[in-house]
């Protein structure tokens, strides 16, 4: 104790003071220079150095400074303007920056200290284990989304006493009804939708019993341990009302999808349910996320059940939990997977609500104000909902150049030799501190590519549920779509190509003014800094413009990238070992035959069932319709399998989906920066010249099941 007071009587007589002594500290362009540079030098050789916590914390505190420097330099020296349309458009790019370094400040506050939850196990007599039902909601998704969601859930390793599977069709389907007493499980709906999908919970709490729920969103396909690795800390903690796992998709996002190496690069959720979650968790400010989690009971009777103010009704939900003074957790153990958003015009629609939710919790129930959340709590829960303001920023950093480059407008006032002196290290150790701190997760370049798709699309929902957020509807996410054929997404990006269009003529003609300086007066050294500004922002507008060339998806059901021993009978009886892969609910691809391909002699002795050995057990599967391979180095077979039965599907998920590592991926690389930079204009180059990487993306096709 006698430690802690003295260190905290350290810091803040000591460090903060000499903190704020560098901070304020004055100096010229030249000191200022060398001094960036040396901070930005100490910070390459640490990092390349030690990988240990307190080299990252160190770092952390550099960029701090540095990023301080620079909005004390902004706020003390640059906001003198000539006139009152430059001090209109000066102040807004000044407001940007603030809330820029705001946010920096959050998420570095989030990122420093996250806490690698272990799996609790479950207590040995299972007499003591809790009951659980458990929620699959459903509105307007097909039958073909849900079924194998219902059938993973029947495959949960959970005693059949204590647990409870219900379907909640929000939709009033007879096909639901009927598929749900087939293949016996609880079916719920209502005679109306109101609330949408806290609606719905909500109502079906009303209905059931379980000490625990345990919630999948319709397309989320659970592994067999979800509830074993999930429910042990609900044993031994009474007070933990939520325990929230990570939302992994296994089909690729419209970025991942549609821009070449985009496969390459982690998913836009990576940075949340990674390092974000798992600093929020060691404040206990875990959010719920509406699936792959499980609540206790009765802490939502004490906050009156989920959350039906917002759109968002899961963060939400956990808010009031928090407020109450229940525990909230995060495991990052991924047990479950579930569909991304097939299309960018999709993606677009699910992020506005996700934006008009967190704002409408900013609005109606701030975390900054009323009674029951820590400090830390009240930061963790500032970052998330003042995050998706970041759209109106974004666009005002994307036409400021354009402002000064074809109407003059100067909106900095200053040297541009100061201005760089105090900018470069604020960005380069803000960048670095990032790559340092989440590499893995998100990789340079590629957060502001994320945010440029998003941000003139959420500008006005933003703002409008920001005056009025009572207002707005909540809109499902289409899942199970498919693309017949490829196709460009102009509506989606029609401002970003206004605006590239805008850049583009803006450093035309500025180039063209540098270079006739008889015909027009420029000051050199404003005008070339704001045209590599313009250049940078139009390499970001570019990259999220091809995001909007959707590529053809006539795949019906994901595939999962597998290999598992397979027995292949032909109608003779003759029976051959191979290998499959590629497996999804409607066919596969398998090869390496024991008795060699050429030898199969498919013509007169076609292949009719492909038998699974799963331990005491097999799957078996009646083919359908067999395809030769293409011409190739590697042959091979693809199969496609049709009218399963029940118990067969069940067993398939059961083998395929349910399995302990169904989901278990490989970590990504860590971020480079310069190899993230030729990432992106890899992806560019590709979008604009397609034929490029034309071969090699037929190469990745032949090796595709139809199916």
């Amino acid at each position: 104790m006698k430690h802690s007071v003295f260190a905290a009587l350290f810091v803040i007589c000591v460090v903060l003071p000499v903190l704020v002594l560098v901070v304020i500290a004055p100096m010229n362009a030249h000191n200022q220079f060398i001094f960036g540079m040396c901070m930005i030098i100490a910070c390459l050789i640490a990092n390349f150095c030690s990988k240990k916590h307190f080299v990252s914390f160190c770092m952390l505190l550099a960029s701090v400074v540095c990023s301080t420097r620079y909005m004390f330099f902004r706020a003390t020296q640059t906001l003198s303007f000539p006139s009152w349309i430059d001090t209109i458009f000066g102040v807004l790019l000044f407001g940007a920056e603030i809330y820029v370094y705001g946010v920096l400040l959050l998420s570095f506050f989030q990122l420093s200290w996250s806490l690698n939850r272990k799996i609790v196990p479950m207590p040995k007599d299972v007499n003591t284990w809790p009951t659980v039902d458990v929620y699959i909601p459903t509105y307007n998704e097909s039958l073909d989304v849900v079924r194998d969601t219902v059938l993973a859930a029947q495959c949960l390793e959970y005693p059949k006493d204590k647990i409870r599977i219900y379907l909640l069709d929000d939709g009033r389907r007879r096909e639901f009804a009927t598929f749900a007493t087939e293949i016996g499980v609880g079916y719920i709906t209502r005679s109306d939708n109101k609330h949408a999908k806290a609606g719905n919970l909500n109502h079906a709490m009303t209905l059931t019993h379980g000490e625990l729920i345990a919630i999948f969103d319709c397309d989320h396909i659970a592994t067999k341990i979800f509830l074993q690795s999930t429910v042990g800390a609900f044993v031994t903690d009474p007070k933990l009302a939520l325990i929230q796992t990570p939302h992994h998709f296994y089909s690729p996002d419209p970025i991942q999808r549609n821009l070449y190496l985009g496969r390459d690069i982690p998913p836009e959720n990576a940075l949340f349910y990674g390092p974000i979650q798992r600093g929020n968790d060691n404040w206990n400010a875990t959010f719920f996320c509406g699936s792959c989690a499980v609540i206790r009971r009765s802490a939502l009777d004490e906050i009156g059940g989920f959350a039906v103010e917002t759109v968002t009704e899961d963060a939400h939900t956990a808010l009031k939990l928090q407020r109450k003074g229940w525990k909230t957790a995060f495991l990052d153990h991924i047990l479950a997977g579930g569909l991304a958003t097939e299309r960018l015009v999709l993606h677009l629609k699910q992020r506005n609500r996700w934006a008009r939710g967190m704002v409408q919790i900013f609005r109606l129930d701030n975390p900054l104000f009323g009674k029951g959340l820590t400090l830390a709590q009240r930061l963790c829960y500032l970052s998330a909902t003042s995050y998706f303001f970041f759209a109106l920023p974004r666009v005002i950093f994307m036409v400021t150049p354009i402002l000064y480059l074809l109407f003059g407008i100067s909106i900095v006032h200053g040297s541009v030799s100061l201005l760089l002196a105090y900018a470069v290290p604020h960005l380069v150790l803000s960048g670095l501190s990032g790559s340092r701190l989440y590499g893995r997760y998100r990789y340079s370049f590629w957060g502001q590519i994320y945010d440029t798709v998003l941000s003139f699309h959420l500008v006005l929902p933003t703002v409008a549920t920001l005056l009025f957020p009572h207002h707005g509807d909540f809109n499902v996410t289409d899942k199970g779509q498919t693309v017949d054929k490829a196709y460009f997404d102009a509506l989606s990006v029609r401002p970003h190509l206004i605006v590239a269009s805008l850049l583009a003529f803006s450093i035309v003609f500025s180039v063209v003014k540098i270079f006739l300086p008889s015909y027009f007066e420029t000051q050199l050294g404003p005008m070339l800094l704001n045209i590599f500004w313009a250049m940078v922002n139009l390499l970001l507008l570019i990259a999220a413009i091809c995001v909007g060339r959707e590529t053809a998806n006539k795949r019906k059901l994901q595939r999962l990238n597998v290999e598992l021993p397979v027995n292949v009978y032909q109608q003779s009886g003759i029976c051959s070992r191979a290998v499959m892969r590629d497996i999804s609910m409607g066919g596969c691809r398998v090869d390496n035959f024991s008795i060699g391909n050429n030898e199969l002699n498919l013509e007169e002795d076609p292949i009719t069932d492909l038998e699974i050995p799963t331990g005491n057990a097999t799957v078996c599967v009646n083919v359908k319709r067999i395809v030769r391979p293409v011409q190739g180095e590697d042959e091979f077979l693809r199969f496609s399998f049709e009218n399963v039965d029940i118990d067969t599907r069940r067993e398939f998920v059961r083998l395929i989906f349910s399995r302990a590592d169904a989901w278990v991926r490989p970590e990504y690389k860590q971020d480079n920066p310069i190899r993230s930079f030729f990432t992106v204009l890899a992806c560019i180059y590709d979008s604009l010249f397609p034929k490029r990487a034309q071969a090699g993306k037929k190469q990745e096709v032949a090796g595709e099941s139809h199916a």
